[in-house]
Order: C-alpha cells, then structure tokens, then sequence
C-alpha cells in the first residue's frame, strides 16, 4: 500500500489505523523513516546484521524487516530511499526473504508493507530517481491524503478533538473555541498541515485561563494573515473579552491582590470577585509581583 500526500496530513496515523483494523493487529506495527539517513544506515536498520559483521558489531542484531514477521512495516518518506538499497526492498518484497548483512543464510518473513511519501514518484520513476518496478511493487493500492486546506470542513473536528485531548494532557479548562478563535482557524491555510494545527492548539490550550479559546492566544501567524469580519462576535462578546483583558492585567500588574485590583480599576471587591467568575479568570502566581500602584484613565473604568 502507497500512501501519498504533504508533510503533516497524517500519513503515519492513517497506516496505525490500518493496522489496527487488520489481522496482524496483535502484533505491533514496525515503523522507519528513510529520511535523512545514509544507505549504510538504513541498510542495516531494515536488514539487521551478524555479529562481526562489521568494526563494532559486537552482537547480532535483527532488523525492522525481521522484527516485523507477521506484521506490518510502516516505511515513511520512502521517496528518500537512495537507489541502491532500492533493490533489495524490491527483492523482499517479490521473494519474502532477507538476509542479514555478514549472513549468506536466507530468512522467511511475512509483512504487510505500507509505504508513504510526500514526493512523485512517478515523476521520479521518469526521472531515473526512482525504480519502476519497485514503484509498481509498492503502488498496489494508493491512497491519496488531501492538505488541510482542501478539506476545511474538517477543520473544527480536528481543532475541537485537539483542544480535548491537551486540555487533558496539560489540566486545562478550556473546552471550546471562540467565534473569532475558530474563524481564524477555518481560514488560516495550514501550510504544515494536521500537524501544525495540533501544534497550534496545544500552544492555545496552554496559554488559556478558562473555558474558552480566544483569538490572542492563537500563533501570530493566524492572527495576522486571517481577516475577521467586523461582525464575527457580538457586541456582548466585544465587551466581555475587553473587560477580561483589562481585569486579567490589572490583577497581574497589582500582584493578584484583589483589593489593589479593584481600588486601580475603580470598583468595589465584591463585585471584581463576581468579574473573575463571571470572566473565567484563573489566578496564576507570579514569581516577582509589581509593587507599583497601577493608575487607569477614567474612560477604561468598568461600570
């Protein structure tokens, strides 16, 4: 099985997905990136050698083809697969055998080999970069995963199934986006794709104090290139998220003493109390509190 699409669209857990629905789901599946690596390295990560077989092999060490007998073998960015090792994965594949470097004696596997890539490879095929009869040994059954870009609409689920699992992960309260926050995700153009879009919503859960995730805790990079209409929130949400904004750093700036906090804005305590629970306001302790008073202009005094 080919598995093709951009760098972040989520080739690797789609391969998991196969694997667990399949027959050798007992068995664990093998994977290997061919990325970034000499030959001599990749060659003796998949194939494994005998002891002595070289300066510093000290014991026998089985290989990721090997080890996955009776499973699945993930191999990513198979495109970056040099050349010459290309024929002895076509030689696995035709003859179901191996041979560890520094053995002559020929091994039995049975795998299911799922490959992915970001690059053509037919277009390397073409090229001479790539062997045709390996790309056709591979390419029984392609499944093309399309950008994040083109498939928007799965953009909420993603975000909101991100937002769940961090906000777990890092004992956060937020559980949902905010109209501008979500607008800005639904526009945004993911160049990195699934990847960088639980990035950035593991940045946001981090930064974020309650329930909901806001427009200014997602990277600059959405707030900046996304225009959001003038009408994405109501003039009641405009309100709330200025008076959180204005409470949230008053209280910083004073140390999170609540009666500094509310004689610098100009309010009674008890009703900064009800703010801070009405505004989903999380104290957070700062290591070296500001000991000047803070002075507000009258016209950002909350009424």
């Amino acid at each position: 099985m080919l598995i093709t699409g951009e760098t972040g669209t989520g080739k690797e857990l789609l391969a998991h997905a196969i694997h667990r629905m399949s027959g050798r789901s007992e068995r664990p599946l093998v994977a290997f990136s061919c990325t970034n690596l000499p030959d001599t390295l990749i060659d003796d990560e998949l194939f494994g050698h005998e002891k002595g077989a070289f300066t510093g092999a000290l014991t026998m060490r089985r290989g990721r083809i090997e080890t996955a007998d009776q499973s699945t073998l993930f191999l990513d960015e198979i495109g970056d697969l040099g050349i010459g090792l290309q024929p002895k994965l076509l030689r696995v594949l035709q003859e179901r055998t191996i041979e560890r470097l520094g053995s002559s004696n020929l091994l039995s596997v049975n795998i299911r080999v799922i490959c992915a890539t970001h690059r053509n490879l037919a277009e390397m095929v073409r090229q001479g970069m790539f062997r045709e009869d390996l790309y056709y040994r591979l390419n029984v059954v392609q499944m093309h995963l399309p950008a994040l870009r083109e498939r928007r609409d799965d953009i909420p689920l993603l975000a909101q199934h991100f937002l769940e699992n961090s906000a777990v992960q890092f004992k956060r309260k937020a559980r949902r986006f905010s109209q501008s926050a979500l607008h800005a995700l639904e526009e945004y153009s993911w160049p990195g794709n699934v990847r960088e879009l639980q990035n950035a919503v593991q940045r946001a859960v981090v930064l974020s104090e309650g329930q909901t995730i806001e427009l200014w805790q997602l990277p600059g990079a959405l707030r900046t290139t996304c225009d959001v209409p003038l009408l994405s929130r109501s003039y009641e949400e405009e309100v709330r998220e200025f008076k959180r904004r204005l409470v949230l750093r008053t209280l910083r700036e004073c140390g999170w003493r609540k009666a500094k906090s509310a004689r610098a804005l100009g309010i009674a305590r008890g009703y900064l109390h009800r703010l801070i629970n009405q505004l989903e306001i999380q104290e957070i302790k700062e290591a070296a509190p500001i000991a000047a008073p803070v002075q507000l202009p009258p016209s950002t005094r909350i009424m």
